[in-house]
């Protein structure tokens, strides 16, 4: 397959697939905006749904104190759990006296 074939294979598979119509309708989208975004590519993530650089950090950081919140959570069950069992050991221990 020469070169030139595989080029239009490749922009017809890029028709086909409606990414061409994306990047037209976000390349007007961002040509039509009154004022000019500082960075176009964070404007072009946000209009095709994609997470802009803010989003990441934002989400890193709500990820790390889930992570830490999730942690100590752990921790009291386990501390729940052993009193529960401990008073549960006691339970079966006043019960088989009786």
């Amino acid at each position: 397959m020469s070169g030139e074939s595989k080029k239009e294979e490749f922009r017809k598979y890029l028709e086909r697939s409606g990414v061409i119509d994306a990047l037209t309708k976000v390349l007007v989208a961002l040509y039509e905006e009154p004022e000019k975004p500082s960075n176009a590519l964070d404007f072009i993530k946000q209009y095709l749904g994609a997470p802009t650089s803010g989003d990441v950090e934002t989400m890193k950081q709500e990820k790390d104190e889930l992570v830490k919140k999730n942690e100590e959570l752990g921790k009291q069950l386990e501390v729940r759990h052993d009193h529960h069992s401990k008073l549960l050991e006691q339970f079966i221990v006043v019960a088989f006296m009786e």
